[in-house]
Protein backbone atom coordinates (compact mmCIF):
# COMPACT_ATOMS: atom_id res chain seq x y z
CA UNK A 1 0.00 0.00 0.00
CA UNK A 2 3.31 2.40 0.63
CA UNK A 3 4.90 1.48 -2.09
CA UNK A 4 1.80 2.16 -4.19
CA UNK A 5 0.96 5.35 -2.65
CA UNK A 6 -2.32 4.88 -1.33
CA UNK A 7 -0.53 5.79 2.08
CA UNK A 8 2.40 8.16 2.43
CA UNK A 9 3.04 6.97 6.46
CA UNK A 10 3.48 3.56 8.06
CA UNK A 11 1.88 4.18 10.84
CA UNK A 12 -0.97 5.18 9.25
CA UNK A 13 -1.20 2.39 6.80
CA UNK A 14 -0.54 0.06 9.64
CA UNK A 15 -3.24 1.56 12.01
CA UNK A 16 -6.21 0.91 8.96
CA UNK A 17 -5.13 -2.68 8.17
CA UNK A 18 -5.18 -3.51 11.80
CA UNK A 19 -8.56 -1.50 11.90
CA UNK A 20 -9.65 -4.49 9.24
CA UNK A 21 -8.00 -7.30 9.93
CA UNK A 22 -8.52 -9.54 13.03
CA UNK A 23 -6.64 -12.26 12.47
CA UNK A 24 -3.12 -13.73 10.91
CA UNK A 25 -3.03 -17.28 9.52
CA UNK A 26 0.67 -17.88 8.96
CA UNK A 27 1.74 -20.38 6.74
CA UNK A 28 5.26 -22.13 6.60
CA UNK A 29 6.98 -24.80 4.14
CA UNK A 30 8.91 -27.10 5.39
CA UNK A 31 11.77 -28.76 4.00
CA UNK A 32 9.85 -31.25 2.13
CA UNK A 33 7.71 -28.80 0.43
CA UNK A 34 4.71 -29.16 2.64
CA UNK A 35 3.18 -26.10 3.44
CA UNK A 36 0.85 -26.10 7.12
CA UNK A 37 -0.36 -23.53 9.21
CA UNK A 38 2.24 -22.32 12.46
CA UNK A 39 0.09 -19.84 14.25
CA UNK A 40 -2.78 -18.26 14.18
CA UNK A 41 -2.40 -14.57 15.72
CA UNK A 42 -5.61 -12.40 16.91
CA UNK A 43 -4.85 -8.53 16.05
CA UNK A 44 -6.11 -6.66 18.95
CA UNK A 45 -6.45 -2.87 18.25
CA UNK A 46 -4.56 -1.10 21.74
CA UNK A 47 -7.38 1.53 22.89
CA UNK A 48 -5.98 4.80 23.44
CA UNK A 49 -5.99 5.74 27.64
CA UNK A 50 -5.57 8.57 28.95
CA UNK A 51 -2.77 7.70 31.25
CA UNK A 52 -1.91 11.46 32.73
CA UNK A 53 -2.28 12.67 35.98
CA UNK A 54 -3.38 15.42 37.24
CA UNK A 55 -1.66 15.13 40.99
CA UNK A 56 0.66 17.82 40.16
CA UNK A 57 -2.19 20.14 41.88
CA UNK A 58 -1.58 18.21 45.25
CA UNK A 59 2.51 18.43 44.97
CA UNK A 60 3.60 21.18 47.94
CA UNK A 61 6.90 21.27 46.09
CA UNK A 62 8.16 22.96 43.16
CA UNK A 63 10.11 19.83 42.77
CA UNK A 64 7.19 17.52 43.10
CA UNK A 65 5.45 19.72 40.56
CA UNK A 66 8.12 19.07 37.89
CA UNK A 67 8.24 15.12 38.57
CA UNK A 68 4.43 15.03 37.84
CA UNK A 69 5.29 17.15 34.77
CA UNK A 70 7.85 15.32 33.12
CA UNK A 71 5.87 11.85 34.05
CA UNK A 72 3.09 12.96 32.11
CA UNK A 73 5.38 14.75 29.46
CA UNK A 74 6.75 11.18 28.97
CA UNK A 75 3.33 9.51 28.62
CA UNK A 76 2.71 12.66 25.67
CA UNK A 77 6.04 11.32 23.90
CA UNK A 78 5.85 8.00 24.18
CA UNK A 79 1.95 7.92 22.89
CA UNK A 80 3.53 10.43 20.01
CA UNK A 81 6.54 8.95 18.65
CA UNK A 82 6.41 5.43 19.61
CA UNK A 83 2.61 4.49 19.94
CA UNK A 84 1.46 0.87 19.89
CA UNK A 85 -1.39 0.21 17.69
CA UNK A 86 -2.06 -3.46 18.41
CA UNK A 87 -1.19 -6.13 20.16
CA UNK A 88 -0.82 -9.59 18.90
CA UNK A 89 -1.98 -13.17 20.84
CA UNK A 90 -1.50 -16.57 19.37
CA UNK A 91 -4.26 -18.41 19.16
CA UNK A 92 -3.58 -21.75 17.89
CA UNK A 93 0.45 -22.66 17.42
CA UNK A 94 1.73 -25.50 15.80
CA UNK A 95 3.87 -27.22 18.30
CA UNK A 96 5.87 -30.54 18.01
CA UNK A 97 3.24 -31.79 15.57
CA UNK A 98 0.11 -31.05 16.78
CA UNK A 99 -1.86 -28.08 17.20
CA UNK A 100 -2.35 -26.23 20.71
CA UNK A 101 -4.62 -24.00 21.74
CA UNK A 102 -2.52 -21.24 23.76
CA UNK A 103 -4.72 -18.45 23.84
CA UNK A 104 -8.12 -16.90 24.23
CA UNK A 105 -10.13 -15.25 21.36
CA UNK A 106 -10.62 -11.82 22.30
CA UNK A 107 -14.74 -11.65 23.63
CA UNK A 108 -15.47 -8.67 20.79
CA UNK A 109 -14.13 -11.44 18.23
CA UNK A 110 -15.89 -14.10 19.53
CA UNK A 111 -19.12 -11.69 19.42
CA UNK A 112 -18.59 -10.42 15.32
CA UNK A 113 -17.65 -14.44 14.68
CA UNK A 114 -20.69 -15.54 16.27
CA UNK A 115 -22.80 -12.66 13.93
CA UNK A 116 -21.85 -14.69 10.44
CA UNK A 117 -22.73 -18.42 11.34
CA UNK A 118 -25.66 -20.40 11.03
CA UNK A 119 -27.75 -21.40 13.86
CA UNK A 120 -25.88 -24.76 13.96
CA UNK A 121 -22.27 -23.76 13.08
CA UNK A 122 -22.82 -21.45 16.29
CA UNK A 123 -24.01 -23.80 18.74
CA UNK A 124 -20.82 -26.45 17.64
CA UNK A 125 -18.68 -22.86 18.07
CA UNK A 126 -20.14 -22.34 21.40
CA UNK A 127 -19.53 -25.90 22.42
CA UNK A 128 -15.40 -25.16 21.39
CA UNK A 129 -15.68 -21.91 23.12
CA UNK A 130 -16.78 -23.63 26.49
CA UNK A 131 -14.44 -26.18 26.11
CA UNK A 132 -11.77 -24.41 25.84
CA UNK A 133 -11.85 -21.23 27.75
CA UNK A 134 -15.13 -22.04 29.83
CA UNK A 135 -18.78 -21.33 30.04
CA UNK A 136 -18.57 -18.03 31.44
CA UNK A 137 -16.44 -17.25 27.57
CA UNK A 138 -19.72 -18.49 25.40
CA UNK A 139 -21.54 -15.28 23.92
CA UNK A 140 -25.47 -15.27 24.72
CA UNK A 141 -26.94 -13.72 22.08
CA UNK A 142 -30.62 -14.16 23.82
CA UNK A 143 -30.38 -11.27 25.78
CA UNK A 144 -29.28 -9.13 22.86
CA UNK A 145 -32.21 -10.78 20.79
CA UNK A 146 -34.38 -10.13 23.00
CA UNK A 147 -33.44 -6.09 23.08
CA UNK A 148 -33.21 -5.33 19.02
CA UNK A 149 -36.69 -7.20 19.35
CA UNK A 150 -38.05 -5.04 21.56
CA UNK A 151 -36.87 -1.70 20.19
CA UNK A 152 -38.26 -2.85 16.77
CA UNK A 153 -41.12 -2.68 18.22
CA UNK A 154 -41.20 0.17 19.96
CA UNK A 155 -39.93 1.60 16.62
CA UNK A 156 -43.45 0.20 14.84
CA UNK A 157 -45.48 1.56 17.11
CA UNK A 158 -44.39 5.11 16.65
CA UNK A 159 -44.14 4.80 13.18
CA UNK A 160 -47.53 3.42 12.77
CA UNK A 161 -49.08 6.35 15.62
Amino acid sequence: MLRAGVFKNEKTAEEQVVQVLNFDIHLVKDYRGNRYIERITECVPVENKNEYTFDHRKEKTLEGKFDKFFDNATHYFMKTTDKQLYIYRNILEYIDGEYIITNKISDKNIKEMRLNMTDSDAEEFDEFVASHWGKESVYNMAEERKQKSAKAKAKTKTITK
